[in-house]
């Protein structure tokens, strides 16, 4: 009978354990065509408790820049040149292929990251597409259309272009809400409000999360601030009906 000497066996595990997590690490390998960033560096930042804080750095040297380092966990990050922000980046495990031109900043290489700039790539298409709807109108103008059927045909295309937007976003941000695209991209798209306010995608959203993604420190954060907000809404809406009523 075969016996496993356990004493031999275990620091061998031991090893190969020690081995795994220091051979997983980030490579970020970038090239930029932007002439003014030739010399600067440029940061790697993440947030914490509301502070951007530097975590990795690179000097552009002729037009590239590397960097690496240990990948113990998956974390969101964004390069910065001083305090301007330029992109966002997962730091996974791999080599982050990154470029940077006037016209298109991308980053490839690893899982999350492809998805991410597959995604917006995506959606700056559709993006284009519903601004277009305006060169669209002055063209219809010239031709000559009637104003209401202009009216009535934009309309109903930008519509479709929106729904799809949204649920391009929403399908993207409920396949990812297990892992830090999930949230950030939720955060990406909250930006671009005036204030925290829950509207109804964002109540779509939420209503099919885990609570592993409403937990998250940004999310629970926005939606606390949002709920307050519509307490005040709702509040101040009750008020001026009651002025009408007393007038």
């Amino acid at each position: 009978m075969i016996r496993m000497n356990v004493n031999r066996i275990l620091p061998l595990m031991l090893l190969l354990v020690l081995f795994a997590s220091c051979s997983r690490k980030y490579k970020v390998e970038g090239v930029s065509s932007v002439t003014s960033l030739d010399g600067k560096m440029l940061y790697l930042k993440t947030l914490r408790d509301g502070q951007w804080i530097a975590i990795d750095s690179a000097e552009v040297v002729h037009g590239l820049f590397s960097t690496s380092g240990p990948s113990d966990s998956v974390m969101m990050v964004t390069l910065y040149m001083n305090d301007e922000a330029i992109m966002p980046l997962v730091l996974e495990n791999g080599k982050i292929e990154v470029s940077i031109s006037n016209s298109q900043l991308t980053a490839k290489g690893t899982p999350l990251n492809n998805a991410l700039y597959e995604f917006i790539e995506k959606r700056n298409s559709l993006e284009l597409k519903i601004e277009e709807l305006e060169k669209k109108e002055a063209r219809m103008v010239l031709d000559g259309a009637a104003l209401d059927d202009i009216h009535e045909q934009l309309t109903q295309e930008g519509e479709v272009l929106v729904k799809e937007m949204n649920d391009y976003i929403k399908e993207f941000i409920s396949t990812n809400y297990e892992n830090v695209l999930g949230p950030s991209v939720f955060m990406m798209m909250c930006s671009t409000l005036p204030y925290p306010i829950m509207t109804p995608q964002i109540e779509d959203i939420i209503r099919t999360a885990p609570q592993t993604f409403k937990s998250s420190p940004l999310v629970r954060e926005f939606l606390d601030k949002a709920k307050e907000n519509m307490k005040l809404i709702e509040e101040h809406r009750r008020m001026e009906e009651s002025g009408k009523i007393n007038n």
